[in-house]
């Protein structure tokens, strides 16, 4: 008998590893910055209209990658003012690969960085103690909102962080994704913990609706090759259904019958597509830009 399912983040070091081969194996990142490349300098068009400083704030920046093409582009939007960049991060690792990333790009001297290694609920609330309420020209929480407990409670906080001419960007996994098949059918399944829980930019309209809030949407196409994961014992296959399930060692811990059924289900063409003898999760995203 399969012994209990945890969840994957009772493992940070096999969660960071999973992700990472995430990233390898998956077209994210390019598709990211070929929307920071074609759609970003549109949407920033004029947040820092009549600003003498710019002030940016990443919220779960990781190891900043995204944010430095993001601050590139404020750059060449508003060339030589000043920009005030703040990162909220709980991860010490990821917070220390961001301050290695900016100490070897050039170019970053007019933009001030500041790091608080907390959460978003954290930030939230050492903000309210201490009776702030900083504004922001341009907000930013990629692929993020799966840790926080109440979404629509931090996205209006957030919002209401936002200069006149300020914007709230945020990226998730698409509602028309392979993610949104797999989980509305087998999350209940899967051993979420309290740290994570699934939204994907299908679950936003109504909470902007609701709220009131202008906004719009953006569908980014991206898959992920997943071939792997049907090579019985393959390292890299075990890692990546770690990933997609949320579970620790999901190959070894699952129920027959779920793995079967979760297996059967990823090569459904909603989910997957096959090209070139190769299994191509559809791994879409959803970018959502609010007005203040």
């Amino acid at each position: 008998m399969a012994s209990p399912m945890r969840s994957l983040l009772t493992d940070p070091d096999r969660y960071l590893r999973s992700f990472r081969l995430f990233l390898e194996k998956s077209t994210e990142h390019r598709s990211m910055r070929e929307f920071m490349e074609r759609q970003l300098p549109h949407v920033i068009a004029s947040i820092g209209n009549g600003k003498s400083t710019i002030n940016v704030l990443s919220v779960g920046g990781g190891a900043g990658e995204m944010d430095l093409l993001i601050l590139s582009k404020v750059q060449a939007r508003y060339p030589g003012v000043p920009i005030n960049n703040e990162v909220i991060e709980p991860s010490a690792d990821q917070i220390s690969k961001y301050k290695e990333r900016v100490a070897q790009t050039s170019n970053l001297g007019n933009i001030k960085f500041t790091w608080h290694k907390e959460t978003a609920y954290e930030y939230e609330s050492r903000m309210n103690a201490e009776k702030k309420s900083k504004k922001w020209d341009f907000i930013h929480m990629i692929q993020m909102l799966y840790y926080v407990k109440d979404v629509p409670a931090t996205v209006r906080y957030f919002h209401s962080l936002l200069e006149s001419q300020g914007k709230l960007l945020i990226i998730l996994v698409s509602g028309k994704s392979g993610w949104e098949m797999l989980w509305k059918k087998y999350g209940s399944s899967f051993p979420l913990d309290d740290l994570c829980s699934y939204v994907s930019s299908g679950d936003l309209p109504k909470i902007l609706d609701s709220a009131g809030l202008k906004y719009q949407l953006y569908e980014l196409p991206s898959h992920m090759d997943i071939t792997s994961c049907f090579i019985e014992g393959d390292k890299d296959g075990e890692l990546l259904l770690d990933f997609l399930t949320e579970t620790l060692e999901f190959s070894k811990t699952a129920p027959p019958e779920l793995k079967h059924q979760l297996m059967e289900e990823l090569r459904k063409p909603g989910c997957s597509e096959n090209r070139d003898g190769k299994v191509l999760f559809n791994n879409n995203l959803g970018v959502i830009v609010i007005e203040p």
